[in-house]
C-alpha cells in the first residue's frame, strides 16, 4: 500500500523538462484517440435541446459562485429536459464545433484540450425521459440509452453508498479514458486528468445553482462495483467521480 510521503510526491508537479523529450505517442505520429465513445449499435438516441436554443441558466456569475454549496437533500420535483440538457452542455458539451483549421472548443478546460471524461447518467425524474442509464455525447449533444432495468439505478445507489444519490433527479458519473490524456502527455498524465475532473464538477456546481438546483460531489464510492455496472474495465476506463443533483428549495 503507497505511504503519504508517495502519495504526495503525486501531487507535485512532475519533470516537464524530462517530458518534453519522451518519445510520446503523439510525437510518434500515431493518430490521437477519439473524442467520444461511440454508441452501441441498436441503442436509442435521446434528442437534447440545442445549446443555442437554452433559455435557462442566465444566473449572474457572480451570484452563482456565492450561492454555491453542497446540496444533499433534494425535492421529489423533476427535472426538466431543457435543464438536464444545459447541465450536461455546461459540463462537458461544445463551445465552438470544429471548423476549418480550427479545434472543437468546450465548456470546460483540459489539459491539452484532451477531455478524457465520459458522461454517465442515472436518470431518475427528468420530465420527457425515461429512467434509466444513459450516456452523453457531446460531439452530437444527444444522450444515448445504455439500460432502462431499475435493478442497475439500486445497484448504483448501493455502490455509492450515499442517500442522496437514491433521491436525486439525476446523478452524474464520469468516467476517464486515461489514454485519451496519455497519448500526449504520458506519464504526466494521470494528474492533470485529476485537475480536469475538478473543472467539470466545478462547472456541474455553478449550471446547478443557475437553475435552482444543487448537486454535492462523491468521492467515496465503490470503485470495482461502479466500474462493473457502467460496464467498464477499471483500467482503459474507469469511473472518477460522481455527482447527484436535484432541484432544492430557494
Amino acid at each position: 500500500m503507497p505511504s503519504i510521503a508517495e502519495d504526495r510526491k503525486f501531487l507535485q508537479s512532475g519533470d516537464w523538462e524530462a517530458w518534453r523529450h519522451e518519445p510520446t505517442d503523439q510525437r510518434r505520429g500515431i493518430p490521437p484517440p477519439p473524442m467520444e465513445k461511440p454508441c452501441p449499435e441498436g441503442a436509442t438516441l435521446l434528442d437534447l435541446v440545442s445549446p443555442a436554443d437554452l433559455t435557462v441558466g442566465d444566473l449572474p456569475v457572480i451570484q452563482a459562485i456565492r450561492q454555491r454549496r453542497s446540496r444533499r437533500k433534494f425535492m421529489r420535483d423533476p427535472l426538466t429536459l431543457e435543464e438536464l440538457s444545459f447541465l450536461v452542455w455546461a459540463t462537458q458539451g461544445l463551445s465552438r464545433p470544429s471548423g476549418e483549421g480550427s479545434p472543437v472548443l468546450r465548456t470546460v478546460p483540459s489539459a491539452g484540450a484532451r477531455h478524457p471524461f465520459e458522461t454517465y447518467l442515472l436518470v431518475n425524474r427528468v420530465e420527457g425521459v425515461a429512467p434509466g442509464l444513459y450516456r452523453y455525447l457531446p460531439l452530437e449533444h444527444k444522450l444515448c440509452l445504455l439500460d432502462e432495468d431499475r435493478r442497475t439505478a439500486r445497484e448504483i445507489h448501493i455502490a455509492c453508498d450515499e442517500q442522496y444519490v437514491a433521491e436525486s433527479a439525476v446523478t452524474f458519473i464520469w468516467t476517464a479514458i486515461p489514454y485519451r490524456t496519455e497519448w500526449r502527455y504520458s506519464t504526466l498524465a494521470h494528474r492533470v486528468i485529476l485537475l480536469d475532473a475538478g473543472h467539470v464538477c466545478e462547472n456541474l456546481y455553478l449550471a446547478c445553482e443557475a437553475i435552482g438546483a444543487g448537486t454535492c460531489a462523491v468521492g467515496a464510492y465503490d470503485q470495482a462495483r461502479l466500474d462493473a455496472i457502467l460496464d467498464v474495465d477499471g483500467v482503459e476506463e474507469l469511473t472518477v467521480y460522481v455527482a447527484p443533483v436535484g432541484r432544492v428549495r430557494a
